[in-house]
């Protein structure tokens, strides 16, 4: 990997050379996956599926190739399994639509964890206001970790679904999604997996873990933005309806009635984003080309220095300390009274100085209202991240506690 292929990287802020550590919010994108997009727009863009002109069928295989490239990437049994969606807000929102239509009634129950980001905890919300379901949570232990011994317990005859993330948001932590897929599926409830912070972190096998569902974004994996996937089992998208209606998804409509497409383009109503997807697969050959293995080992010791460095600091609280995380690790800072200095002060102080991080609750109060702070500080990190910049990190960080304290 060569930190010249993301040219945003080679720019000053304030007059400091950019350090950026919000790579859980979005990545940078590698100047093939730029290029894609140029030569796409610029050679054969036109509209996918039907067309018999030359163009558009360049532009169908493509984007069809593109699905089956996404498919061998988490190890889809078929490309059949992939539906291209706006985003992981957008293909949570699908799902929980079209399996709330389908599987769920009064009196049922969804399961998420107290580690959810809000586009796994509101779309099951709406469904159970919609449908008078219930939501239940995993509880987290003392130590932040999700509550295996719970878990069981809140399993029932009414459970319709589990739905969880695979990486937290906040904390960076992995969670057991295997033993909770395995307890679920002991029941025959299906799980579905947020997989926004762990596909671009960790070697994701939909099969190997047996997860129903899941889904992630183009954008928080080195590709564009407003794109997303949503991996189901084809036994459990036949049995969905759609999720919504108009061209695309459909195979005959007549006044009195209408029928759907085949798998997976009854969830895909509408001209989907063709170009995007050619991009993402280009992300993903990236990332392959790079070696998935080696990102994950070198993604590890980076995240495992940035925290250790962190806790050399006087005054800073590491949320989740020693736990495993993949790529994010969350922080606040305290003065020696021990008064919380608020993280937006931090984040702005070491914006000025160059370093781009993220602050608040990041899309999850419900944990942050449980750490008991207004929010955090979280650097995020990607593979042309480095150890200089976790370096620059703490040099501007802890100019800024000198001048906060």
């Amino acid at each position: 990997m060569n930190r010249d292929d993301f040219p945003i990287l080679n720019q000053q802020v304030y007059n400091r050379p950019l350090v950026y550590l919000d790579n859980a919010a979005t990545t940078q994108k590698p100047l093939c996956v730029i290029n894609a997009l140029t030569e796409a727009y610029t050679t054969w863009n036109a509209n996918i599926h039907r067309g018999v002109h030359h163009l558009s069928q360049v532009a169908t295989a493509r984007h069809e190739a593109a699905r089956q490239r996404v498919a061998d990437f988490i190890h889809a049994a078929s490309s059949r399994e992939i539906i291209f969606t706006k985003g992981t807000t957008d293909s949570i929102n699908t799902l929980a639509f079209s399996f709330g239509e389908a599987f769920v009634h009064e009196g049922d129950e969804i399961i998420v964890s107290a580690v959810e980001h809000h586009s796994d905890i509101v779309p099951w919300q709406m469904l159970c206001q919609r449908k008078h379901a219930t939501l239940r949570v995993i509880p987290l232990r003392p130590d932040l970790t999700l509550d295996l011994e719970a878990f069981p317990t809140l399993l029932s005859d009414r459970t319709r679904l589990v739905a969880l993330a695979h990486v937290s948001n906040v904390l960076g932590t992995i969670n057991p999604v295997r033993d909770i897929i395995r307890l679920a599926h002991e029941r025959n409830i299906p799980v579905a997996i947020d997989g926004a912070q762990s596909v671009p972190h960790l070697i994701v096998d939909v099969q190997d873990l047996d997860c129903d569902f899941l889904s992630f974004s183009a954008h928080k994996i080195y590709g564009p933005t407003g794109l997303g996937v949503l991996y189901g089992k084809e036994h459990w998208l036949n049995l969905l309806p759609p999720a919504e209606g108009g061209g695309e998804m459909i195979e005959h409509v007549r006044w009195d009635n209408t029928t759907y497409n085949t798998l997976p383009y009854k969830f895909e109503a509408g001209t989907p984003d063709f170009i995007g997807s050619y991009a993402l697969s280009r992300a993903l050959d990236y990332i392959d080309e790079t070696g998935r293995q080696a990102i994950v080992d070198y993604e590890s010791e980076l995240t495992r220095y940035l925290e250790e460095q962190l806790l050399t600091l006087a005054g800073i609280h590491v949320y989740a300390a020693s736990l495993e995380k993949a790529g994010a690790v969350s922080f606040n800072a305290f003065r020696p009274d021990g008064e919380l200095i608020h993280p937006f002060d931090v984040g702005t102080l070491l914006d000025r100085q160059g370093v781009a991080v993220r602050t608040g609750h990041h899309c999850a109060e419900p944990l942050i209202d449980h750490l008991g702070v207004p929010g955090t500080v979280r650097a995020s990190l990607a593979l042309y991240n480095t150890r200089e910049d976790i370096d620059a990190l703490l040099r501007a960080l802890r100019t800024a506690l000198a001048m906060l304290s």
